[in-house]
């Protein structure tokens, strides 16, 4: 069999317009993250590598590349707020990327509703069809393969409160294509929607 790919070694440059690692290892859910700082200050921001990570209980997590205002606000409190984005919610959180001093909220600058959570402190976006409170488990710097510090944290959380709106829950059951969630891409722009066109089911073998 004859291949015809491009190979490149990571450490020596993708040689590339655009480093393709993201968009291959994608879409991936967004991480919609809010928190409050220890004298109150609110914040909300969106990262791009986030998923689940354990069933029971359940474990969520996201990489923030650089120690931001999120990972600050965590370290000090213990917790935080995943906040799902669907199409309406693209470009608030679109705007929550915006590079602001600490004391600027998000929520304010977006026209967001900061709810009362159930059980943390942070607020959930009103907004979101469904809000994971979460307690942080684990906070951990990045290594390399030679142990060497990245300046990336791993941030998990263990999820103890979820929020859904009801019209999602088809008899009993969540429904995915209905909350339209919307995915992290590659490139510098790519985004992906989840719809029922997209739906197909595959069953384990028994």
């Amino acid at each position: 069999m004859t291949e015809d790919r491009h190979v490149y070694e990571p450490a020596q440059g993708h040689g590339l317009p655009h480093d393709p690692f993201n968009a291959i290892v994608g879409p991936r859910p967004i991480g919609w993250i809010s928190t409050c700082s220890a004298d109150g200050a609110l914040n909300l921001a969106p990262y791009s590598f986030f998923n689940a990570f354990n069933y029971v209980p359940p474990i969520v997590g996201f990489a923030s590349i650089g120690y931001k205002d999120t990972v600050r606000n965590i370290e000090q409190t213990g917790e935080f707020v995943w906040n799902l984005v669907n199409r309406p919610l693209v470009e608030p959180m679109n705007q929550s990327c915006a590079a602001v001093p600490p004391e600027v909220s998000e929520f304010e600058l977006t026209g967001l509703t900061p709810l009362p959570s159930r059980i943390v402190k942070p607020p959930r976006v009103g907004e979101s069809p469904v809000n994971f409170e979460c307690r942080l488990t684990q906070l951990i710097q990045l290594q390399t393969a030679a142990h060497e510090a990245v300046p990336t944290w791993l941030v998990l959380g263990e999820v103890v409160a979820v929020h859904i709106e009801r019209r999602l829950l088809r008899d009993g059951v969540f429904d995915t294509a209905a909350a339209g969630p919307v995915l992290r891409g590659g490139g510098p722009a790519d985004y992906f929607s989840v719809g029922p066109e997209q739906l197909f089911k595959l069953y384990r073998p028994r």
